[in-house]
């Protein structure tokens, strides 16, 4: 999978632990990234995609069709 949402852009952000003790040590906080299979009916195809939930919830809102030529204007590859 790749490190960000083909859909929302989300990527991996840097942060602290932070202990009991106050000791402060970096940590990165990764998005909730899930390999999904969505069938495109105007192509008549299967696409894969590394989307976040939040990258899901999207697309079962405004419809796959939607999303896809959003993301291809953006410049994603397909």
């Amino acid at each position: 999978m790749g490190g960000y949402c083909q859909v929302t852009g989300k990527k991996p952000v840097s942060g602290n632990n932070v202990s009991h003790a106050n000791n402060k040590t970096r940590r990165r906080f990764l998005p909730n990234l899930q390999r999904k299979r969505y069938f495109l009916p105007d192509e008549n195809r299967w696409i894969t995609l590394s989307v976040s939930t939040h990258g899901m919830k999207i697309i079962d809102k405004k419809g796959l069709a939607r999303v896809v030529a959003a993301m291809r204007e953006a410049g994603e590859k397909l």
